[in-house]
This record gives C-alpha cells, sequence and structure tokens, in this order.
C-alpha cells in the first residue's frame, strides 16, 4: 500500500465541535474549585472572570475565524505566523503551542486514579505496589498503570483515524455537558444548596488561612467570610489571568482544518459555540460545590491535598446519583481532553515537520489510517510522564499552558491584521477584534509572568516559573541544532 501524503477530510461540524469544547473543559474544571477558584476567586470573582474571559477569547475567535480560510492547513496558529513573521517567530509560535497542548493531556491523565478513588470510597483500590511523594502527594503503582493504559489506548485510537476519533469524541461531548446540566439543575431546585453557602463570594487569603489553621488561630466560615475576603479586582483577576489555560481548546479547531468535510465559513460559530459551552461548564461547576457546602473553606484549609469540592457537593445534594453524575462528566472531560490534545499535539508536531522545525521523522502520516502516527507515538511517550509525577503537579502544567497559549493567541490576532493590510480584503470589525486581541494576550502574559503588588495569586509559581524556564532553554538549543534544515525548507 503506498503511503498516503495528505491527512483526510473527514471531521463534521459536530466533530469539530466536540474536539474544542472537549479540549476547553478537562480534569482542572472540576478539581479546580478547590484548588483555585474558590480560594482565589470566590464564587462571585470566579463566574466574573470566566465571563469576562469566554468574551475576550470570542474576541480572538474572529481572528482564527478570518485566518482559517486563508491558510487550512495543520499547525494553525504556527502557519499563520510563518506566512507573516517568518521562521524564527513561527519557531516561538509553535514551540509554546506544544508547551500548551501537551501538557494538557499528562494533566488530564492524573486525574483517573482520583477518579476512581472518589467513586469507590474508602476501599482506595488503586493504592497499591511501591509509592512516593511529589509536592506533598502520594503517587501509587496503581493509578500509574491504569493512567498510562487509559492514554497509550486514546493515543492508538488517534493513529486508527480522525473519523474514529471524532466519533468518540462527539459522544463524550455530549455526555459530559448533559451530566453537568442535569447536576446544574438539581442544585438549582434543592433546598440543601444556599446562596449563603456561598461566602466568601470573593475568595480569601489561603496562605493565611492555612497558617492560622495550622497555629490554632483559624475562624470559622461565619466570621471569616468578613474577615478574610480578597480585594474584588484581585479576586477577579487571579482567575481572568488564566482565562487562556481554561479555554485553550476553542483554538485547536485550525489545527484539523485539512480534515474539514465542510465549508471554512462555519469555523466561527463552532469556536462560539464552544467557548459558551465551556464558561457554562466552568461557572457551574465552581458554583455549586459552594452554594451546596457550608463549610467549603474550612474543607480547603484542613485539607491534606486539594479537596474534590463538586463529588462532595453532588454527594450532599443527590447521594450516589450525583456521585455517579459527577464521575461520568468527569471521566468524559478527562477522555475528551486527552482525545482533543492529542489530536492537536500531533498535527501540530506533523506540521512543525514539514518545515523543518522538528525531526522530518514527525511529519510522516500512517500509509493506513492517514494520521500523523509517529507524531502521535511521540506525544503518548511525552505524556506519560503525568501519571508518574502525580496530581499536585496540575497548576505547573495550568500555568505553562496558560503561557503557551497566550502567545498563540497573540500571533494569530497580529497575523490577522497583517493578512487583512496585505490583501486588503478586511472590514472594520475583524480589524478591532484583532486589535483588542493583541492588547489582551499581551496582558494575559503580563498578568502569569510579572508580579503585581496588590495582586496576590495571579502570577506563576516558584514551580512553574523553573518549568518555563527549562522549556524555553530547550527550545533555544533545539532551535540552533535545526536551523539548517528550517533554513533550507523555508526557502
Amino acid at each position: 500500500m503506498s503511503e498516503k501524503t495528505e491527512l483526510q477530510r473527514q471531521l463534521n461540524p459536530m466533530h469539530v465541535w466536540a474536539i474544542a469544547f472537549g479540549c476547553i473543559i478537562g480534569w482542572g474544571s472540576f478539581i479546580n474549585p478547590g484548588k483555585k477558584f474558590l480560594p482565589n476567586s470566590g464564587v462571585a470573582g470566579t463566574a466574573i472572570a470566566m465571563v469576562l474571559g469566554g468574551i475576550v477569547m470570542a474576541i480572538i475567535a474572529f481572528s482564527y475565524a478570518y485566518m482559517i480560510p486563508k491558510f487550512p492547513k495543520a499547525g494553525g496558529e504556527f502557519t499563520f505566523t510563518k506566512k507573516c513573521f517568518g521562521k524564527q517567530a513561527a519557531y516561538i509560535c509553535g514551540w509554546f503551542l506544544v508547551a500548551a497542548y501537551l501538557t494538557n493531556v499528562p494533566m488530564n491523565s492524573t486525574a483517573i486514579g482520583l477518579i476512581v478513588d472518589g467513586l469507590d470510597g474508602n476501599a482506595n483500590i488503586l493504592k497499591w505496589g511501591f509509592n512516593y511523594s511529589i509536592a506533598g502527594f502520594e503517587v501509587y503503582l496503581g493509578e500509574i498503570i491504569l493512567a498510562m493504559s487509559i492514554l497509550i489506548l486514546f493515543g492508538v485510537l488517534n493513529i486508527l483515524g480522525v473519523k474514529k476519533a471524532g466519533v468518540v469524541q462527539t459522544i463524550l461531548a455530549i455526555l459530559l455537558v448533559t451530566s453537568v446540566l442535569v447536576l446544574f439543575i438539581s442544585a438549582l431546585i434543592s433546598s440543601k444548596a444556599k446562596l449563603s453557602n456561598t461566602l466568601p463570594v470573593w475568595g480569601f487569603d489561603k496562605k493565611a488561612a492555612i497558617a492560622a489553621f495550622k497555629d490554632g488561630t483559624y475562624q470559622t466560615i461565619t466570621p471569616f467570610a468578613h474577615k478574610g475576603s480578597r480585594g474584588i479586582l484581585s479576586a477577579i483577576l487571579a482567575t481572568f489571568a488564566i482565562a487562556p489555560w481554561a479555554y485553550v481548546g476553542f483554538d485547536t479547531i485550525p489545527q484539523a482544518a485539512e480534515e474539514f468535510n465542510f465549508p471554512y465559513k462555519k469555523v466561527m460559530i463552532i469556536m462560539a459555540i464552544a467557548i459558551v459551552f465551556g464558561c457554562f461548564v466552568y461557572t457551574a461547576n465552581n458554583t455549586i460545590a459552594a452554594a451546596a457546602l457550608e463549610n467549603w473553606p474550612d474543607l480547603i484549609v484542613e485539607a491534606q491535598s486539594t479537596p474534590w469540592l463538586l463529588l462532595a457537593a453532588a454527594e450532599r445534594l443527590l447521594g450516589l446519583p450525583g456521585k455517579i453524575l459527577v464521575g461520568v462528566a468527569v471521566s468524559c472531560a478527562v477522555l475528551s481532553g486527552i482525545m482533543g490534545f492529542y489530536m492537536a499535539s500531533a498535527r501540530l508536531m506533523y506540521s512543525m515537520s514539514l518545515d523543518g522545525y522538528l525531526p522530518s521523522i514527525f511529519g510522516k502520516l500512517d500509509p493506513k489510517h492517514g494520521t500523523p502516527r509517529n507524531a502521535m507515538i511521540f506525544c503518548i511517550l511525552v505524556s506519560l510522564s503525568g501519571p508518574i509525577l502525580g496530581r499536585e503537579a496540575l497548576g505547573w502544567f495550568v500555568d505553562m499552558s496558560a503561557i503557551g497559549a497566550s502567545i498563540g493567541y497573540f500571533f494569530t490576532s497580529a497575523s490577522s491584521l497583517i493578512t487583512q493590510k496585505r490583501d486588503k480584503d478586511g472590514n472594520a470589525l475583524i480589524k478591532v477584534m484583532a486589535v483588542i486581541g493583541i492588547i489582551f494576550s499581551l496582558s494575559f502574559v503580563v498578568l502569569q509572568l510579572i508580579p503585581i503588588p496588590g495582586l496576590s495569586g495571579v502570577h506563576f509559581g516558584k514551580e512553574s516559573y523553573i518549568m518555563l524556564a527549562i522549556w524555553v532553554a530547550i527550545g533555544v538549543v533545539f532551535y540552533f541544532t535545526r536551523s539548517q534544515k528550517i533554513d533550507q525548507r523555508s526557502k
């Protein structure tokens, strides 16, 4: 059989929506109410930040919708940047996008063990074999084996054909949004979910509260809700700063542009719907977790590791059916996230390889299925690090993904502006959206990287800075080792 040289056009609009939505909603939307959202921003701060973030992402999506028909090739932002800014800028964009997409796969895989443990009660059936601790969290062989098995399974499914992967992704996405919607409606009609439980609505100083708990001076929720609240601006920005991570996924759409079997004019509406659904799930999960638990600040402060507040809230609202709903939703989120980011990562690497930015082996397609097999195998191997690092590394991956996505948004918005000027076919609305997209993309980078007085919990933590420095260093070395190949392919 002769080797296929082109990706296969087998994705319909529903498949593409499912890829985008499945990437937007991953494990983080279910664990971060206890880890980041509620302590940093509370219910009100998180809701406002997510809505604002969704609006900004929709603005940036205009640039994507404009650029995809211009350059309907795998690679997305990388391809746009190469055409408009040249090889060095394209490499920077592509390298950081690899971080944005690929870190989400191991990040989702770390949740698999917690799903089983949470639904299993006290049996802890995965906590067997050798174990060790990373960032205060115990990692067990049983969890590693299960997570790695799923990573390999879904990687192989991606190799077997984009249409099969698209069908599976669609089923997972529909089950995910249906489960969250049922749980949200249950919270609205249940007497156990109360607005008063959401205090402090702007979050609290988690570090100070934990220190007070350790020295015995920590107060319970009623006085604490008034004395420990964060400032409104700080609360909103703490979550708004990671909006690029929260919504990373709609931008995976151009990575599969060569595989669409429908007109490109539908891309904008598909992205917009995915962003709206994503905003709903983030906000609903966070609000349900707080409204159904009258002592959620105490649970966060007293926990030895990140508490799964949404699972506790669902069980309080509906009992075992509530736990099952969360189990179905988070399982679909994890699996769809793994599936979607595998697809995006492999196609980005495939495109970069064709232009010499990565070794030529990543530019080979499977002769039978027409998928970037070698790039996918590499993604699988890298993703197997997630189960080994454990769940407390989640925050580091979030930050890496956020900075990578922000850089991709910036280059796409800037490329849109340049392309409109060059081709003289843009309209005023698209130009304005591109300028706003550039401003917000740079703002996200500043918020993530630069500590701003009075805005605690917004910028990177120490471990995230270290990971970023390592990634940049590897990228610099790799670029200079590949520069000759890049020069040859760019001619």
